[in-house]
């Protein structure tokens, strides 16, 4: 049962940091763009974050064993297809359909081991499916690097393969179960208005920066819809019998407080999750193993001290270590800016991974404490449901919003670069045509190649600064919203 669930959730855990480390193989490999690269992560975290609650829905009604084997069965197709692309763009159709997935297993893992498991053996079950998600989220990228740097990027989808059909036989066994007092009704109508919101949105962000001269109009029409989608999902979730998203649970500051800290913190983590690999391999040369093992000791402090991070609620309330903990994150985060671009990994990267590492691990644990403890135990999963789809909501806007910022802030920069050296018209046009690769473009003019790096690298720092804002401002959040004392009900 267990193996099951740790299994499962754990492809769509790896699958979220592998495909990062992927990403300039695949660039490279299919010749991309960074906003078609962009899309490869957000066509996955679009339909993940807007399908979230629908997904753990559909289990309630129609069986949790059920709807689990069915996501699990759609991921595993789609990582397939993925596997097999031959452009960019069935990648992306690919990565879609493997976000529907993902929206009807990750649910399904945590709720079946709540209905498996009695009371008292309860919170050792997920203590040991958390500590072993985390192992196999350390592991993943490190073996996907691998894969990348001795065979090809495709073997980081195939690898869900087999790990899915363990997942169906392992899960056959396991007793189906359903919330009988579950409304029938599901609320379909506010999936498709939040995901046509975020899509529109998220496309307006992602192609600004590359349309703003030429199509721009599409880039508007696409941001208004997404606007008008999303005031439309607000209504139709107030109105609706049964809604989504209950925004009755808003109404507690705890709760409210403790979303707007997620969206902050893991915006700023989910864009430094992106960047990151990137910069490590385009910029400073890592092989993708390396790249892939970056992570490692981030993993490994939060594997390490997240039973202590547990307590901390209990013996200092929730405000403290919810705004201590973002501060110390920021601290981290600043170091990827302020640290030399050369040098051993251990006297640069090194210190900023551990410093972020212990700020997310003081954070995580007293946030879920303080969604969970903020509304009564009825709704404890529905809490945990919007809690979880607004930590996913942040990293794709994050990726849609720090693209374009290093986008705009990489041309202009390299375009300062490009007027002071005297270069011909066609060898400027030949820089302009490889421009959309940034970091990935490669030009044999020496000084060329080093405005390119240079000009990537300034956009680079710039993101990672925004995210140092954006954890900062989680932990003012965490100090004027989140009350002293644990909320108890």
């Amino acid at each position: 049962m267990l193996a099951a669930t740790i299994l499962g959730s754990s492809m769509a855990f790896i699958d979220g940091t592998v495909v990062n480390v992927a990403l300039p193989a695949l660039q490279n490999a299919l010749q991309a763009s960074i906003s078609d690269v962009q899309w490869v992560v957000e066509s996955y975290a679009l339909m993940l974050a807007a399908l979230l609650l629908v997904g753990g829905s559909l289990g309630d009604i129609f069986g949790r064993r059920k709807v689990y084997i069915s996501g699990v069965a759609v991921f595993a197709a789609a990582s397939a297809w993925c596997g097999l692309a031959r452009d960019i763009d069935m990648l992306i159709w690919a990565r879609s359909i493997q976000g529907i997935g993902a929206a009807l297993l990750v649910p399904g893992s945590l709720a079946l081991i709540t209905a498996s498991f009695p009371e008292e053996t309860r919170g050792q079950a997920i203590g040991t499916w958390s500590g072993f998600s985390a192992i196999t989220a350390a592991i993943g990228p490190v073996i996907g690097g691998w894969l990348i740097e001795h065979s090809t990027w495709r073997w980081v989808f195939f690898l869900n393969l087999p790990l899915a059909l363990a997942v169906i036989l392992l899960s056959a066994k396991v007793p189906e179960s359903r919330n009988e007092n579950a409304s029938h009704h599901l609320d379909w109508l506010g999936a498709l208005l939040v995901t046509l919101g975020l899509g529109g949105v998220t496309y307006a962000l992602i192609e600004w920066p590359a349309r703003a001269r030429h199509g721009g109009y599409l880039v508007a029409a696409a941001a208004v819809l997404g606007g008008f989608a999303l005031t439309g999902f607000v209504a139709v979730e107030h109105w609706s019998h049964a809604p989504m998203v209950s925004l009755k649970l808003f109404r507690s500051r705890n709760f409210a407080g403790a979303n707007l800290l997620t969206l902050f913190l893991y915006a700023s983590l989910g864009g430094l999750m992106f960047f990151f690999p990137i910069d490590l391999i385009q910029i400073q040369h890592y092989t993708a193993t390396q790249a892939g093992a970056a992570f490692l000791p981030f993993i490994a402090i939060m594997f390490g001290l997240s039973r202590w991070a547990g307590g901390l609620v209990a013996r200092h309330g929730s405000r403290i270590p919810l705004t201590f903990g973002p501060l110390v994150a920021a601290c981290g985060i600043a170091l990827f800016a302020i640290v030399p671009q050369a040098g051993s990994y251990w006297a640069t990267f090194f210190p900023a991974v551990v410093v972020m590492g212990l700020g997310m691990t003081i954070s995580v644990a007293p946030l879920t404490t303080t969604v969970m403890n903020a509304v009564p135990e009825s709704e404890s999963g529905l809490a945990s449901g919007v809690n979880n789809a607004v930590s996913r909501l942040a990293a794709l806007l994050a990726v849609a919003v720090f693209g374009a910022v290093l986008v705009t802030v990489f041309n202009h920069s390299l375009d300062r670069s490009l007027d002071q050296l005297a270069l011909t018209p066609d060898v400027r046009a030949q820089i302009d045509a490889a421009r959309p690769q940034l970091a990935a473009a490669h030009n044999r003019n020496l000084m060329v190649q080093g405005a390119i790096t240079e000009s990537f690298l300034r956009g680079y720092r710039v993101v990672i600064w925004i995210a140092t804002g954006l954890a900062t401002l989680s932990a003012i959040t965490a100090w004027l919203l989140i009350e002293s004392a644990p909320m108890n009900h």
